[in-house]
């Protein structure tokens, strides 16, 4: 799930692919409508893929007809609840990130539409499922991930002799020490932003195997000797790799930060390449993106999920299901991902080598990265208890606040009070 702040700062325009082919169904008037409810894409031709060309044709093949209800970006989940709420409004929604589990007794059991497209495209990546597979069913469809990894500029990396990205947070780490002295540090965000901190913090806890809440989805286990190395090492990090400002950086932060030159790793999704190529080429032509760094447990990748849900309560369920369905198959679906080249990266196997993945090369750790991505909060279920920690910043400001200067005991000892008082009804 990208963030307010970045995409509003980020205008990018892509080539639209080509519309799918489909049969006309001569004389059929649109006599019902399906509403779908969507997040403005910053990747235009994305957006208009489904206004021009996708809605069109299947109200030409299905006589239904299809209302792309755009609201801003940041919007959506208020958007929804509201939609949840009231029992009116749009018939599917896309969710991003935890939505499916927030809303799960408010959507359809699309299980169906689900496991067939996996058994026709490959399979599903076990975190698609991940993302919307509450209490046995498939509560949404998966559409993508859009990922955050590793943003380097080569030069500067050069510059030290680095001509490969540092495989272990170790080698991360002693690489930044040499740049930060040559006046070109990393760029964290460690503030309120909801995209760019996640996306680094989480994967660096559970590289070193630390957790907030066991898999039963009660247990609170912040309080752990991985937790507290994961904090010693991004206390030293921090402090002799990363620019002093990220405590209060927001999403929008690092990309300022890299088009202004002041910054030589961050982590960010496919948006700074995408803009750096477009207003900013020289700087384009030495950045690139690679996979996070892998800890003592491994390496791990935060899950921002997009996906599709029918509210229960539609009063045309029916046709917004044989939409869906429409919508997931393989001639249709691979062209709304062409038209957004790799920026939404696909959760299905069969287009792990698709034509968009050669546009530009060096978004392909993307694709790589959805091996082992994760929701927020795993290896815990998501679940409402999961939704409130994350709106609450605890794993961000247990990591921010040791930065800062507080001792490892004490962010650990606080985020775990936290924690107890958040899950103590689960």
């Amino acid at each position: 799930m990208g963030s307010t702040s970045r995409r509003d700062f980020l205008k990018i325009a892509v080539a639209s692919a080509a519309g799918a082919a489909l049969a006309p169904s001569a004389g059929r008037a649109a006599d019902k409508t399906v509403t779908v409810l969507h997040e403005s894409s910053f990747i235009k031709t994305y957006d208009e893929y489904m206004q021009k060309t996708l809605a069109p044709a299947y109200e030409k093949e299905a006589g239904v007809k299809i209302a792309y209800e755009l609201t801003s970006v940041g919007s959506l989940p208020t958007r929804a609840s509201t939609v949840a709420e009231t029992g009116s409004g749009a018939d599917i929604t896309m969710n991003i990130t935890l939505m499916p589990f927030l809303f799960a007794d408010k959507y359809l059991d699309v299980t169906d539409i689900a496991e067939e497209a996996g058994k026709a495209q490959g399979g599903w990546y076990p975190a698609g499922k991940e993302s919307v597979f509450v209490d046995g069913k498939w509560k949404g469809v998966p559409f993508s991930n859009i990922g955050q990894l590793m943003n380097w500029r080569t030069d500067y990396f050069k510059e030290v002799g680095v001509t490969k990205f540092p495989d272990t947070w170790e080698e991360l780490y002693e690489v930044g020490k040499k740049l930060k002295a040559k006046d070109h540090p990393f760029g964290f965000e460690l503030g309120h932003g909801f995209g760019d901190n996640h996306g680094w913090i989480y994967p660096l806890l559970w590289s070193y195997g630390g957790a907030e809440v066991q898999p039963d989805g009660k247990t609170v286990s912040i309080d752990s000797d991985e937790t507290a190395k994961a904090v010693d090492f991004a206390r030293k990090f921090f402090k002799d790799c990363v620019l002093e400002d990220c405590l209060g950086w927001t999403d929008v932060s690092n990309n300022k930060a890299w088009m202004a030159d002041q910054i030589s790793c961050t982590n960010n999704a496919e948006s700074i390449l995408w803009f750096a190529k477009r207003d900013f080429p020289e700087i384009g032509k030495v950045t690139d993106q690679a996979q996070n760094p892998q800890g003592p447990k491994g390496r791990f990748h935060l899950l921002n999920a997009v996906s599709h849900s029918i509210f229960a309560f539609s009063p045309v369920k029916e046709e917004a299901r044989a939409f869906l369905r429409w919508l997931t198959a393989e001639k249709h679906l691979g062209g709304w991902y062409a038209s957004a080249d790799s920026y939404y990266q696909p959760l299905l196997h069969s287009y792990d080598n698709a034509p968009m993945w050669d546009v530009e090369p060096r978004n392909k750790p993307y694709r790589d990265a959805l091996a082992n991505a994760h929701l927020p909060g795993w290896p815990a279920p998501a679940s409402r208890q999961l939704a409130e920690s994350v709106a609450k910043y605890v794993v961000v400001d247990m990591f921010a606040k040791a930065c800062a200067g507080s001792s490892t005991k004490e962010v650990i000892k606080t985020a775990e009070a936290q924690l107890r008082e958040i899950y103590k009804s689960a």
